[in-house]
C-alpha cells in the first residue's frame, strides 16, 4: 500500500510538540474529523461497484421469477385440446412438470444472485469504514450501514416464496430449490449485516484523544492490522513493512478504523509523558468504540502539568 496523500515516513516525521506559529501563537491542530479526498473518492466507487452488483442481483432475481419459473413441459395423454363447444383448452390425461433444464438454471441463478449480493455487500461495508455515517442520524445511519442486508433479503424473499408457491415443480425440486435459497440467502443477510459499524463520532472521539495526548493529530500505523499508534517504537509495528506516520483521517484511508487501546504503554515505551487517567480514557474510548454515544471522553490528566503536549480548554456552557 503507498502512502496517501500528505502522509509521511517515520524517518521524515516531525517533532511531537506543537510548534508556534510566526505570530507567536502556538498551532492549533485541526479538529472535527472528516475522510481525506482520497479516502472519500475511494468510498463513492466501491458503492457505486456495489449499486451497481445489487441491481445486477435484482435484475437476475426478475428473470428467475418472470422467466424460469413460468417454465412448463406437458407430458403423456393427448396434450393441450380445444373444447369445440367452449373454446377453452383442456388438458386431456397430460401432467405439467417444471422441466429439468429451468431447474438448474433456478439453482444457478440462487447461486449467482448470493454471489453478487455478498460482494456488493463486502465493498459497501469497505467504503463505509473510509466514509461513515453520523450515528446522530439515527435512521441514516442504519440504512447505510444495514443496506446489504437489506438488499440481500430484497433479491431472495420474493423468489423464495415464489418457489414454494409454484405448482409445476414436484417436491423435489421444490425442496431442493427451497432449501438452496434459504442458505444462500442467510449467507448473504449474514454477511451483509454490520455488527460493528463505524461512525463519524467514533472516529472523531479517536481524533480528539491523539491530539490531546500527542499534540497534534499524528499518527502511526504499518500495512498489516487495522489499528493505528501514538508512536513509532511499539513491537506491535516492528514487522519489517514501512512505518507511514499521517493524520488520523489518512491512517483510516490506508485501512486502520481506530486507535490502538494500548496507547498508554505505547507512550511510555516512546519516553511520552502518560496521564494518570490513562485506565479510564481506555475505558471510554472502548465503549466509543463499541457503539455508544452517551460516553463521554475524559480530558488526560497530568502529575505534571508540564507534561501536556497541548492545553484545550473547555468550551463554555450553554
Amino acid at each position: 500500500m503507498h502512502s496517501g496523500e500528505g502522509v509521511t515516513t517515520v524517518t521524515e516525521r516531525s517533532s511531537k510538540k506543537v510548534e508556534p506559529t510566526a505570530s507567536g501563537d502556538v498551532a492549533e491542530p485541526a479538529a472535527g474529523w472528516k475522510p481525506t479526498a482520497a479516502a472519500k473518492s475511494k468510498a463513492t466507487t466501491f458503492r457505486w461497484i456495489a449499486a451497481v452488483l445489487w441491481l445486477v442481483a435484482i435484475a437476475g432475481e426478475a428473470v428467475a421469477i418472470f422467466w424460469v419459473l413460468r417454465q412448463r413441459v406437458v407430458v403423456g395423454g393427448d396434450g393441450l385440446v380445444r373444447d369445440s363447444s367452449t373454446g377453452l383448452l383442456e388438458q386431456k390425461g397430460a401432467t405439467v412438470t417444471f422441466p429439468q433444464w429451468a431447474f438448474i438454471t433456478l439453482l444457478v441463478m440462487l447461486v449467482v444472485i448470493a454471489a453478487l449480493s455478498i460482494i456488493g455487500s463486502i465493498l459497501w461495508k469497505k467504503a463505509n469504514r473510509l466514509d461513515p455515517a453520523r450515528k446522530s442520524e439515527t435512521l441514516r445511519f442504519f440504512v447505510q450501514n444495514q443496506l446489504g442486508a437489506i438488499i440481500a433479503i430484497l433479491a431472495f424473499l420474493p423468489l423464495i416464496i415464489l418457489i414454494f408457491l409454484n405448482k409445476d415443480m414436484d417436491k423435489g425440486q421444490k425442496a431442493t430449490a427451497g432449501i438452496v435459497g434459504i442458505v444462500l440467502a442467510a449467507v448473504a443477510v449474514f454477511i451483509g449485516i454490520d455488527f460493528k459499524p463505524s461512525s463519524v463520532e467514533q472516529y472523531t472521539a479517536d481524533q480528539s484523544a491523539v491530539i490531546q495526548l500527542l499534540g497534534k493529530d499524528e499518527v502511526v500505523w504499518v500495512d498489516g492490522g487495522s489499528v493505528y499508534h501514538v508512536c513509532d517504537q511499539v513491537s506491535d509495528i516492528q514487522t519489517g513493512s514501512e512505518k507511514r506516520t499521517g493524520t488520523t483521517a489518512e491512517a483510516v484511508g490506508a485501512g486502520k478504523i481506530r486507535l490502538t487501546l494500548k496507547f498508554a504503554s505505547e507512550l511510555k515505551t516512546c519516553g511520552l509523558a502518560v496521564p494518570s487517567n490513562a485506565d479510564a480514557i481506555t475505558e471510554a474510548l472502548r465503549a466509543i468504540q463499541n457503539g455508544q454515544t452517551d460516553t463521554p471522553l475524559p480530558s488526560p490528566e497530568w502529575a505534571n502539568p508540564g507534561d501536556a503536549p497541548i492545553e484545550i480548554p473547555d468550551a463554555p456552557s450553554e
